[in-house]
């Protein structure tokens, strides 16, 4: 069994993105291949079809490999629920809330379950591409780490350290970190990666040249700048703020914004802009607003009051079309109630109002993967001249503690026929009279190409536009990391990557 760590100088150098396409690289080289990060901070989780929750980067990294997404993949994921707290999962489930202090001390308590699982994928898989988390040469934290050179110790693994030359500071945040390295973690690293470079390459090669005078370590590749339509690690997220295209969707900026990826399927549409907005001032008249998922929806429905946002949205729903997700659609009902403290200390608070639903949060989290249907049927998309009415179908995934409850004049939205593999019948989401406000506890909703069609084509009919089809989003995915998969074939020494890993290619 062979195995590759992708380390970076700092957050949002493209660590993920290059995994994920070493995961792609290695699978059309015909590998058994795995991606694993050991710890990740994100509040862009995912569900798995056994109800495990763990971090988006290593679902996209596991499609790219032509997995199904598996906690194991992602051990330890952290979601803040503050500056200094943050829920912890262990395993797709949730272990405890703690301060980052008393995370810190209690992460050596992982080091034996972390090494085991690696030990039972090496069984499973060819090569193992690991991922490190913000810099490795946090020095205050070396002693406990688990996640960067810590987690290459633990199971021996050679690294490849990555910078972001577009940030600038390239060949002095590579040299910084060489620097900081202890003998043993020196040499570890086996080569260098310049990634988001734009330009002419050829004036960077004397650079390279010094920098490999300096450190004593290759550079194995120079990756050009470049846009695909899949998902961004967290901190590289551009949350564009300009409308782009002739429909125009405004996104509420939540303080605590989570699986904002729910919006990456409305993005690849090509009349499609999504920005997000963080004052009043940035509202405009979008075609949609989407109140997305939040880790601590009580204070930032607070915050989008104090700020003036919410009055905005209330005025805009009167003609306006308002989806929420998750916590956005609990911040559309009458009342949200926190009675156990388990995202604040404020115990309830009214809501928007603008859907009949009262939301408590209960205690055990809700993670499961779901398939529903519509209540109703819905104009739907037929060709160029005409619609057809017909339920249509959504998936995604729940991820959340609150429980809504449904006054006289609510209606849900969906009817769920499948959680985790089970039959069931349930009712999820809501919507008004006037089918212009709605809400659903589905994250991916728009995932599914009906749903996502239907919304878009409201709005283009509203607008004058031609109403059209949608992509089949798996489809576009699989297409652009096969895109990925190229470039990073073009612009690195695979046959070196092979040979630090002790294989042959």
């Amino acid at each position: 069994m062979a195995k590759i760590m992708i380390q970076g100088t700092g957050s949002s150098v493209g660590k993920s993105i290059l995994v994920a396409a070493l995961c792609r690289i290695f699978t059309q080289d015909g590998y058994s291949v795995c991606p694993f990060k050991s710890q990740n901070m994100s509040l862009n989780s995912y569900i798995t079809l056994d109800g495990k929750e763990m971090g988006r980067a290593q679902v996209l990294q596991a499609y790219a490999a032509g997995l199904q997404p598996e906690a194991y993949m992602n051990p330890i994921l952290l979601k803040p629920t503050s500056d200094k707290k943050c829920q912890i999962i262990v395993n797709g489930k949730v272990y405890g809330n703690s301060t980052a202090m008393e995370y810190h001390n209690m992460k050596l308590q992982f080091r034996d379950m972390l090494k085991e699982q690696f030990e039972e994928m090496e069984k499973k898989f060819d090569i193992i591409v690991m991922e490190g988390a913000g810099s490795p040469a946090e020095i205050n934290l070396r002693d406990r780490d688990i996640v960067n050179m810590g987690m290459a110790e633990i199971v021996d693994a050679p690294v490849l350290l990555a910078g972001d030359i577009d940030k600038g500071g390239v060949f002095a945040s590579l040299a910084g970190t060489m620097v900081l390295f202890n003998e043993e973690e020196k040499k570890r690293v086996k080569g260098t990666i310049i990634n988001k470079f734009r330009g002419d390459v050829e004036i960077l090669k004397p650079g390279l040249t010094m920098l490999e005078d300096i450190i004593k370590i290759p550079c194995l590749g120079v990756i050009p700048y470049f846009h695909l339509a899949l998902e961004d690690e967290d901190g590289a997220v551009e949350f564009n703020k300009r409308v782009t295209a002739p429909i125009d969707i405004a996104v509420v900026k939540l303080p605590h914004i989570s699986n904002f990826t729910d919006l990456d399927s409305l993005k690849s549409e090509e009349d499609v802009s999504v920005r997000f907005i963080e004052t009043v001032e940035e509202f405009g008249n979008p075609d949609l607003v989407i109140i997305p998922g939040s880790k601590n929806t009580i204070e930032d429905l607070l915050k989008l009051r104090k700020s003036g946002i919410e009055a905005y949205i209330k005025e805009y729903s009167k003609d306006g079309l308002v989806i929420g997700i998750c916590g956005g659609y609990q911040m559309l009902g009458k009342i949200i109630k926190d009675p156990y403290g388990v995202e604040t200390e404020v115990p309830e608070v009214e809501a928007m109002g603008l859907l009949d639903i009262d939301t408590v949060f209960e205690e055990e989290k809700v993670t499961t993967r779901v398939k529903a249907e519509s209540i109703r049927e819905f104009d739907v998309y037929k060709d160029e001249a005409s619609t057809e009415k017909r339920k249509i179908d959504v998936y995604g995934y729940e991820i959340h503690m609150g429980i809504c409850t449904y006054g006289e004049k609510a209606r849900p939205l969906f009817k769920i026929i499948d959680k985790n593999g089970e039959e069931v019948c349930l009712q999820d989401g809501a919507v008004n009279n006037e089918e212009n406000i709605m809400g659903s506890y589905i994250h991916g909703v728009f995932d599914g190409v009906h749903f996502r069609e239907y919304v878009l084509n409201k709005i283009r009919s509203k607008k004058g536009m031609k109403t059209k089809k949608s992509y089949i989003y798996e489809n576009l995915r699989e297409k652009e990391l096969d895109k990925l998969a190229d470039i990073i074939r073009q612009n690195m020494n695979m046959k070196s990557i092979y040979n630090i890993m002790g294989m042959k290619k």
